[in-house]
């Protein structure tokens, strides 16, 4: 009998370091769908994430991005602050010179980070950090670049397993994806996809105009948000769910 009380002992004492230990890792990622959008948002143009107030806070002026970052190549053929931004390097798919990057006008030979994948935050933190990629606190602050982090870690999805590579198709179901983006999406850019021109009168873009000519980015965005906008996102989909309204997105009108 004293042994079996022991043994229970030690059994109670177990179960109690694990559900400890579950604990801890709970809380450690609390709210982690949250970071993980904000993550992809800063990902796109942490500039955006910074409103004026809080720029002029920081001490930090647009105008001082005129020159294009340290690592972006001089053969490459954007200019200032667009340069900064993660995407314009490592691509809306991830996979920089080896992606939809790998030519035309944002091509710039750098690789991507789908490598970086499972790697650990603080180790993403630093290299951001370091002195090669030089982003300061001024630009992104400390709770946004844990965010960054936990995204290229634990954000990234395999686009061309989603996105055929050659037609730019999405891998989803117009029909599934419809009722989904005219419950989530249409309440501000309309059934059809018109009710907010990204561009001008005379060259139009819409919905349907980026889904078909970009849809990594319309999937990025679709899971992750805009900066600066009022754009939600989607990380309670499961990832197929995500791609119909990709694929119901490229049905729309184009013009």
């Amino acid at each position: 009998m004293t042994d079996w009380i022991k043994l229970s002992a030690t059994l109670l004492f177990c179960i109690g370091l694990i559900i400890q230990t579950i604990a801890v890792a709970t809380s450690e990622h609390e709210d982690e769908e949250y970071y993980l959008a904000l993550g992809g948002r800063a990902y796109d143009n942490w500039m955006n994430l910074i409103d004026k107030k809080e720029r002029k806070q920081r001490g930090l002026s647009i105008q001082e991005f005129h020159h294009n970052h340290p690592l972006y190549p001089a053969a490459g053929k954007k200019r200032g602050l667009t340069t900064w931004r993660c995407k314009e390097c490592h691509g809306w798919d991830y996979l920089g010179n080896q992606g939809a990057y790998g030519s035309g006008s944002h091509y710039t030979g750098i690789k991507g980070i789908r490598d970086m994948q499972g790697a650990s935050l603080d180790s993403i933190a630093a290299i951001i950090r370091g002195d090669s990629h030089g982003y300061d606190q001024r630009m992104i602050d400390d709770g946004t670049l844990s965010a960054l982090a936990l995204f290229i870690s634990r954000g990234q999805v395999d686009m061309n397993a989603y996105i055929d590579r050659d037609t730019g198709k999405a891998k989803g179901t117009p029909g599934k994806g419809k009722p989904l983006y005219n419950s989530l999406c249409a309440i501000c850019h309309g059934t059809k996809g018109r009710k907010i021109n990204f561009k001008t009168f005379n060259k139009p873009e819409f919905v349907g105009t980026v889904a078909n000519r970009n849809p990594w980015e319309v999937l990025h965005k679709i899971r992750n948000g805009h900066p600066g906008e009022q754009m939600i996102s989607v990380l309670a989909l499961n990832i197929q769910q995500q791609v119909d309204i990709l694929r119901y997105s490229q049905e729309l009108p184009k013009q």
